[in-house]
């Protein structure tokens, strides 16, 4: 079926719309503190104060953090008496998402890590 110049129009806004979409999500799991509190969430659902043991962190950034997921779509929060449940929204798909870079970083092994765009080098700087 041929384009009509109504699509042709349309295409690059909505490319650049999922394109924008798609790198907010890899945003959402481009912080070390954010990844390993989604990899507990992974193990099911967690409180802020099982997180602040569990990774040392301070609970101003657990919070943080996972209001950063919350509002990603990434985790959901769920309220049991005073306290807040916090778990993966879609735990299948989020996991599929982690599979999928350990078998990139195992493919690239370090360079991504001495990238100096993105690397360790250039967080230091």
């Amino acid at each position: 079926m041929p384009m009509t110049q109504v699509d042709a129009d349309t295409r690059p806004i909505a490319e650049t719309a999922a394109l924008t979409a798609a790198a907010c999500l890899f945003n959402g799991f481009s912080d070390r503190s954010r990844l390993a509190i989604v990899q507990h969430l992974a193990l099911g659902e967690h409180r802020v104060v099982d997180l602040v043991r569990h990774l040392g962190l301070a609970q101003s950034t657990v919070s943080q953090h996972l209001g950063c997921l919350v509002d990603c779509g990434i985790a959901q929060v769920r309220p049991e008496g005073r306290a807040s449940l916090y778990s993966l929204t879609h735990p299948e798909a989020t996991m599929d998402i982690l599979a999928c870079a350990e078998r990139m970083l195992a493919l690239t092994g370090d360079a991504v890590t001495l990238c100096g765009t993105y690397g360790v080098e250039a967080r230091r700087r």
